[in-house]
């Protein structure tokens, strides 16, 4: 049995992706860029928040690797910056649709969720479900335990 009180939180892992995503603006951003979306103004235009609040999440997300910036230019005019999703940006994706998931089932309007997001191959509603490495799926967590990692750090 893990013993909480026994290790550290300082190496936490969510700690630090809090860090880097946990300000609710962040994951507004991530939707949007989810969605196609790759210009600042887009971004502002579509998430109306402050532009100065923008600049700022985005500046995070290209700093840790999460979205990166790609140069264009329109003909005749200066050139200017999009932001396009990392591999590191892609894998968050999961973690996007469990929070829509949540909402969906606990916040969602009464005529019900904005959007459904359905696999394009068979045409399904996509879910996000916990799993094991064998394979059982829809974990909750009463079925999972917790035990320390090669990074944990015990109390002294």
């Amino acid at each position: 049995m893990f013993d909480r009180f026994r290790y550290s939180a300082e190496n936490c892992s969510v700690h630090r992706t809090l860090d880097v995503v946990g300000e609710k603006w962040t994951f507004l951003v991530l939707r949007e860029a989810y969605f196609g979306v790759r210009r600042f103004e887009d971004f502002a235009h579509a998430l109306g928040c402050a532009r100065n609040l923008l600049s700022r999440r985005l500046a995070t997300l290209v700093e840790h690797g999460v979205l990166r910036r790609e140069p264009y230019r329109e003909p005749g005019m200066r050139e200017r910056i999009e932001y396009a999703l990392t591999p590191k940006g892609l894998e968050l994706y999961p973690v996007l649709v469990a929070l829509m998931q949540w909402g969906d089932r606990w916040s969602a309007d009464r005529a019900g969720p904005a959007i459904v997001v359905y696999h394009h191959g068979c045409g399904a509603p996509v879910r996000a479900t916990l799993a094991c490495a064998a394979g059982h799926e829809g974990l909750a967590a009463q079925d999972t335990r917790v035990r320390p990692g090669p990074g944990a750090r015990r109390m002294p």
